[in-house]
């Protein structure tokens, strides 16, 4: 490259410039090119401080050595502690008495259950519920669900930790079920207005000639296997009868124990019973007070005064 006077010039030039520059910085003088050097630098350098400043903190806590995982794993043990206080709080407060009565209602009936949570509600287009138990607590399709009240569903979906209940109300749901007190059977349907409120079931007594009255009480009748449901389960009360002239068959309204709009704590059965309860885990109902009256006998009228001769 040829050297000309100019480059040499411009290199003189910078030259001075730089030892005045080391010279002014040494004495500490607060010189206006320092002043304007650090006005056009400094943002530059705080702005690069608090994007690595993070990064740099970050990777020595995770290269900090056994002293940082053990307070990593410190923390994620009393989360998980916290989680389980909260949970048993919520409980005790909200679903304690459901969950009196669903073991009430599992130990006369025999059922052996896995209790779980509704931690959702609704569907596309069916009336279900999800549950906080999946695959990975043993929970399958096809089991029956209930709660303290009676009959709930049917599990017919399984994840590996939540399960999806189709109600009975739903319009697509059929239980074979008995009256109470005989063997006469039917099939009850939903009628798709549950979660809103106000739903009723819908019964088709098989035997046309059997006595069908209000009031009168159903039970499951039970599938092959209990599976998808296990005999004996309370479904629901008949609330009105359908007159159906040269039917084969009855109908009728059910009011079904379960209140669908309130569900809270839940019973998975896993394990059916030993033996068919038949009609032992219905409510019983209210006894009725018989009060007899015995009338007074009147009393016997005097006569007063005698007779005179």
């Amino acid at each position: 490259m040829h050297d000309s006077r100019r480059t040499r010039l411009v290199l003189g030039v910078l030259l001075v410039a730089a030892l005045a520059l080391i010279t002014l910085d040494f004495k500490g003088s607060a010189s206006p090119v320092r002043s304007a050097g650090s006005d056009i630098f400094g943002p530059i350098e705080q702005v690069a401080h608090d994007v690595s400043d993070p990064v740099t903190t970050l990777f020595d806590s995770i290269t900090g050595g056994p002293s940082s995982q053990a307070t990593i794993s410190n923390l994620q043990k009393e989360n998980a502690q916290l989680r389980a206080e909260l949970s048993s709080a919520q409980l005790s407060d909200a679903d304690e008495a459901q969950l009196t009565r669903l073991l009430q209602l599992a130990g006369r009936g025999g059922y052996r259950i896995m209790a779980a949570s509704v931690i959702a509600a609704g569907g596309d287009y069916s009336d279900t519920v999800t549950l906080d138990v999946g695959a990975n607590d043993g929970i399958k399709p096809n089991e029956t669900v209930l709660n303290g009240s009676g009959l709930v569903g049917t599990v017919t979906q399984v994840s590996s930790d939540t399960s999806t209940v189709l109600l009975a109300i739903d319009a697509s749901s059929t239980v074979g079920v008995r009256l109470a007190g005989s063997n006469q059977i039917g099939a009850v349907s939903g009628t798709g207005k549950s979660l809103s409120g106000g739903g009723m079931l819908k019964l088709t007594l098989f035997d046309a000639d059997t006595v069908l009255a209000a009031g009168q009480q159903l039970v499951t009748f039970g599938s092959v296997g209990d599976s998808p449901y296990v005999p004996g389960v309370p479904v629901g009360t008949v609330v009105s009868v359908q007159a159906n002239a040269g039917s084969l068959t009855q109908t009728a309204l059910i009011r079904p124990f379960a209140d669908f709009t309130t569900l809270g704590v839940v019973g998975i059965v896993i394990q059916g019973p030993a033996h068919n309860p038949r009609d032992s885990v219905l409510p019983h109902a209210a006894p009725t007070v018989t009060v007899t009256v015995t009338p007074r006998p009147k009393p016997t009228p005097t006569l007063s005064g005698g007779l005179s001769g």
